[in-house]
């Protein structure tokens, strides 16, 4: 590839927008972007794909021809298929690299756990009553924490709930619930790990631990919608998705692909993490998802010595900004080391210590997000035990 004024993600996009008529996937999940080279207004991309899929691209290209000539700079495009590389290795399609993935019980060389691809109109996730996002403007306020462990917690309270890992750049999921196994892909479905009484995935699951994802938007786009249409999370009452910090692409993706039933900020009581947390509610505002609170983790210091409370961080500042936003606080969270142990343990302290502080923090917190969504008629009482 050389120097141009046109970005990867220029190209991608493109690639992105032309989709099969009767699959519904885009030429971009169906091969792999291996290059592109502008010369002069000439435009070359080549497209990594088997042989058995260039008859079905060859249409697809030619609308993909047609639209890149449309972008700055170009004049003339041309649009190669190469066979150099399986379509199934890592970047082929927006999905996890091949050496984390289940053995493909089928074709379809662009799906990662293969079998058949579910129609471009089918309901996504048809048996989950409820979809909810745990969220954060900004990394290092506990997040993942607080999702695991109110995950367990509806749980707890009689509730089917599964657990998402959105965040795929950073997922730490499999780390705090213990998982070290990969989970089974059975006729092109995933099959979630069950433990603590919960249903989970995460990419976590899928990698080696040290393996960086450097993956563009597209990519990571392309992972959380087969997390939410590949794998088989059966009937549930709640799914909780940790989302990564901040306000892109991955949040963006999840809103428009399956209607939440609402969304719960996380923050640390200080200044600078509630103006990340305003960002994180104004987004959700926005895209008409309900906030169901905010909740302030790393509340207070306990001391294991003396028992005495410091605020570290301050103190209320959450829940002072929830009473400006016009939102609900669910509670807060105090800064416990064994919560951090047992996260690092793989034993969530609401599942290993339900009789601990930082357990009651969190089961309470579940109560009231369970009565949130029992209000708003997301869930029913009659659910399974």
């Amino acid at each position: 590839m050389v120097s141009s004024p046109l970005h990867h993600d220029d190209i991608a996009r493109v690639l992105d927008s032309v989709r099969d008529a009767h699959t519904g996937h885009s030429l971009l999940a169906l091969s792999k972007l291996d290059g592109f080279r502008l010369e002069d207004g000439r435009l070359s991309v080549a497209l990594a794909a088997s042989k058995e899929q260039a008859t079905t691209l060859a249409p697809l290209c030619d609308e993909a021809k047609a639209a890149l000539e449309k972008l700055p700079g170009v004049q003339t495009a041309t649009v190669i298929l190469t066979a150099h590389r399986a379509p199934a290795a890592p970047g082929s399609a927006p999905a996890a690299p091949p050496p984390a993935r289940p053995k493909a019980a089928g074709g379809g060389g662009h799906r990662p756990f293969g079998g058949t691809p579910p129609a471009a109109d089918a309901q996504v996730l048809p048996d989950v009553k409820a979809i909810i996002a745990v969220a954060s403007g900004k990394g290092g306020v506990g997040k993942s924490t607080t999702a695991t462990n109110l995950a367990i917690g509806l749980a707890q309270e009689g509730l089917r709930v599964g657990l998402m890992d959105a965040d795929i750049h950073g997922p730490s999921l499999h780390r705090m619930l213990g998982t070290s196994t990969k989970p089974e892909a059975r006729e092109g479905r995933l099959q979630p790990m069950e433990i603590w009484g919960i249903r989970a995935v995460s990419i976590g699951m899928l990698v080696d631990e040290k393996q960086a994802m450097i993956w563009r938007g597209p990519m990571v786009m392309g992972a959380i919608n087969q997390f939410l249409t590949d794998v088989d999370w059966g009937p549930l009452d709640v799914l909780v998705v940790d989302m990564p910090p901040g306000t892109g692409d991955a949040q963006l993706s999840l809103m428009q692909k399956v209607p939440l039933a609402g969304a719960i900020i996380v923050s640390t009581p200080q200044d600078i993490a509630l103006i990340d947390a305003r960002r994180g509610v104004t987004m959700f505002e926005k895209m008409k998802v309900p906030v169901l609170g905010l909740i302030e983790n790393m509340s207070y210091f306990c001391c294991p010595n003396c028992g005495h409370n410091t605020e570290l961080f301050g103190h209320g500042g959450a829940k002072k900004e929830a009473e400006v936003l016009g939102v609900p606080f669910l509670g807060e969270v105090p800064l416990l080391a064994d919560i951090r142990a047992t996260g690092d343990a793989g034993a969530p302290i609401v599942a290993s210590a339900p009789d601990s502080e930082g357990a009651q923090a969190f089961r309470r917190i579940a109560q009231v997000t369970a009565k949130a969504l029992l209000h708003a008629e997301k869930i029913s009482v009659a659910h399974s035990q």
